[in-house]
């Protein structure tokens, strides 16, 4: 049976990804490092535990990296983190999702008091049973840490739960954890990608999700 439903925030419940693109690119620019706005949106999902290295050395984390993160969160929450919306139908999803008896989680790469945000941007937060941020992972995703935190605090193993989520980064750490995913379009990436990862269902976004929650993994009690 489906007893939990464990959602990503960033690109699945509300629209960030780009400002999150834009304030790492900014960030890595300031600090010496040519990456372009695409190569930095092919990595948000990855918390900056994970994002980092795929653009610095070793001996360039040691030297800035700290300072780069720093700089980035400031640069998000004062330029970006205002123009942060959510997309269609959300709560509506959530409330969907509980009237089914379903326990609704929050597992995300985002820091906890972003996270916050987010959910009251969502106007969510009342819904939630569990919360899981980076700050209570080792790792972030695509390791399954944020999974494996979210499963102990429901005591369920993984195949109790479906993840929803934008990146195939949600999908490889779920997929770890022994989740299911169901994949959503609306933060950037491909279906083939998605799929490629793990996502046994893609959706445009979390309305087509809510309009088809009969017919999804979602619905599925045996």
């Amino acid at each position: 049976m489906t007893k939990a439903a464990i959602f990503d925030v960033d690109g699945t419940l509300v629209d960030s990804v780009d400002l999150h693109a834009l304030a790492w690119q900014e960030a890595l620019v300031k600090f010496g490092h040519d990456v372009s706005f695409e190569q930095a949106r092919s990595q948000i999902g990855k918390g900056g535990d994970k994002l980092i290295p795929h653009f610095l050395s070793e001996d360039a984390q040691r030297d800035h990296g700290d300072d780069l993160e720093e700089w980035r969160g400031r640069r998000f929450k004062s330029e970006y983190l205002p123009l942060v919306r959510p997309f269609s139908a959300v709560p509506d999803l959530l409330k969907r999702v509980r009237d089914a008896g379903i326990r609704i989680a929050v597992g995300s790469s985002a820091k906890k008091d972003e996270l916050a945000e987010y959910l009251d941007i969502a106007r969510v937060a009342d819904l939630i049973d569990v919360i899981a941020s980076s700050e209570d992972a080792e790792e972030s995703k695509p390791a399954p840490d944020i999974f494996d935190v979210v499963l102990r605090k429901l005591k369920l193993d993984g195949p109790a739960a479906v993840a929803v989520g934008d990146t195939p980064y949600d999908a490889e750490a779920s997929g770890k954890a022994g989740v299911h995913t169901i994949g959503v379009l609306c933060g950037g990436f491909t279906e083939q990608s998605l799929r490629h990862a793990g996502c046994v269902e893609v959706y445009p976004g979390p309305a087509s999700l809510f309009a088809r929650f009969k017919h999804s993994l979602l619905a599925e009690r045996t």
